[in-house]
This record gives structure tokens, sequence and C-alpha cells, in this order.
């Protein structure tokens, strides 16, 4: 099976440079029959979604790895103050600078200067930003304040050990199937205070996402042929245009992702232009309608894929932490 997906071939060569830098050609040719030059729509969606998911893979491994190699400010620095009123000043910033730093310096595991200096800077905003340092977890998951889940997750998170029942006992709750679902969830939410927990739902959470698309592309075709339903197009042909266009985005995120690997960058916004200039190409070219009419749809469409989005990710969402 993998073999026959990342089979770079001729074939994906010749599918992949006119689908970058040709929009909506490679689409119109499959429709007019040119089929046999360019790999299957299908399968080069799934080789180039596989190679974005673990690219993203990838990048969340190395982010952890990085965060070993910093030793977690938390655990280098332990500042306790008595009076928490009392404002830190410069002075005192400057000395526990000084401190962190030649901790750091005398590390059996050599840190590099940059995640040093970041470590310092840190400690310097935190220090500004509050009126008293404390190195400890402060993180809390919270609900409506009022609502059943709520107040399972402050006790389970006040008494972490406790079995469920003996927990729906004592606040007074039925110990039917829907409390016990409830407070085990409040145990999961309550886990998500630790990075490594809140990294493995992430990682589930993408694995999710990625077979939702399946269900998510189909039903998206179903819009963009109501919207042409004039035109003499197929479900397939519209099909296999989006599976083109989405080929194209996970090809420019996943392009952004790697530059993210070697450069900190914050320009993600261009990658999204990019990908609307070529959706409005490409639709332009594929569906031969005029600028206007071509606008008005792409403006449409993705409205419905950001709803179709939002639902579908909400959903991912809900089940990926009922499942945790």
């Amino acid at each position: 099976m993998f073999n026959g997906l990342f089979n770079f071939d001729a074939k994906f060569w010749k599918t992949l440079i006119p689908l970058l830098i040709n929009p909506g050609k490679v689409s119109k040719d499959y429709k007019e029959g040119k089929r046999s030059r360019y790999s299957n729509p299908f399968r080069f969606y799934i080789t180039v979604s596989i190679i974005f998911f673990l690219i993203i893979g990838l990048i969340m491994s190395k982010k952890r790895f990085d965060e070993l190699t910093k030793s977690n400010k938390e655990n280098i620095v332990e500042v306790v103050k008595d009076d928490n009123t009392k404002e830190i000043t410069q002075k005192e910033i400057d000395s526990l600078k000084t401190l962190v730093s030649d901790k750091i310096d005398a590390a059996i595991i050599p840190i590099p200067e940059a995640a040093k200096n970041q470590i310092l800077k840190e400690i310097e905003k935190e220090a500004k930003d509050t009126t008293a340092i404390k190195m400890s977890d402060g993180n809390r998951i919270s609900f409506n304040g009022g609502s059943r889940l709520d107040k399972f997750v402050k006790y389970q998170k006040k008494y972490p050990d406790s079995k469920i029942d003996q927990a729906l006992d004592s606040l007074n709750y039925d110990k039917n199937f829907t409390n016990r679902f409830l407070y085990t969830r409040a145990k999961a939410a309550n886990s998500m205070v630790k990075k490594d927990n809140r990294d493995k739902f992430i990682s589930e959470l993408i694995s999710y996402a990625s077979i939702s698309l399946f269900i998510f592309l189909p039903i998206f075709t179903l819009f963009l042929k109501l919207f042409y339903i004039r035109r003499k197009y197929t479900y397939v042909d519209h099909l296999i245009f989006v599976f083109h266009t989405q080929t194209v985005l996970f090809m420019l995120l996943t392009i952004f992702s790697i530059i993210t690997l070697f450069i900190a960058t914050e320009n993600f916004w261009i990658f999204i232009l990019l990908f609307l200039l070529y959706l409005f190409l490409a639709m332009k070219k594929f569906y031969q309608q005029g600028y206007f009419k071509t606008f008005v749809k792409f403006i449409m469409l993705n409205f419905v894929y950001l709803l179709l989005g939002t639902l579908g990710v909400t959903m991912v969402g809900l089940i990926s932490f009922a499942f945790y």
C-alpha cells in the first residue's frame, strides 16, 4: 500500500509542477480525458496529506525536544517570596537573572545561547507583569461555574485519587452512566494541565482530523455542484477539483511547516493569501466563467468551507475529548 502511495514516478512530478504553478489546469485536463499523464487525484491527495501530517508530527517532536533542552525554567529557578504583595524591583530582577544565568552556564546539558536569552527574557517579563514570581503550576481548567462538569473538575483536582463512585457519592450525584462518563472527562480535562497530556491529545486530534476530511470533502463537493448546477459537470468532476485544490493547500502548509522548523516566522497569512489567490484562479480556469461570477461563487464557497470546517473541527474536538 505505502509503496504505491510513495512511488514518486514521472507522473507524480508531471502532476505536482503544473498543479502548483498553473491553477485549474490539471483538473481541467482530467475532465477533458487527458488523464494518462497525471497521477490519480485521490492517491495524490492521500500521499500529500500523509506527508503533511508526518511533518506536523515532526514539528511537535522538535518543539518538545527544544523544551527539554531548555530544561524548563520552572525547574531551574525557584523563587519563593513571603510577601506576595511586595513589588519586585529592577535590582532584584537583575540579581535573579544573574543567578539563573550562572545556573544555566553550569548545567550539565549545554543550553544554546538563544534559548538562554529567551529564558532570561521571559523571567524579566513575568517579574514585571506580576507583583511576585511563583514557580508553581497555576494552570486551571474551568467550565461554566455552576455546571455539573465544572463541579466534577474541581472535585477531581482536589481529590485526584478518589474513585468515581466515591466522588459521586460525596457530590450527591446519581451513579449513572452520564455522571460516570462526565467524571472521567473531568479527570481528562485536569490532565490537560500537563503539557505531555496536551501534546498527546493534540496528536489524537490530528489523527481524527485527517480521517474526518474524507467525510468533509465529499459533503463540500455537494455544495460545489449546487453552485454550478447549470454547468455540465458531474459530481466526480467537482470532486476531482476539490481534491486537487485541497492537495495544494496541504502542499503550501507543508512548505510553511518546513520553514518553521528552521526559521521562527509568524507570516502564516502569506500562505493563506497565496492559497485564496490560487483557488480563485483555479475556479476561473476550471469552470470557465467570468471574473464577477467566479468571485461571487468564490466568496460563497469559502463561507460554506469555513462553516463546514468549524462544525467539523468542533465535532472532531468533542469526539477526541470523549475518547481521550
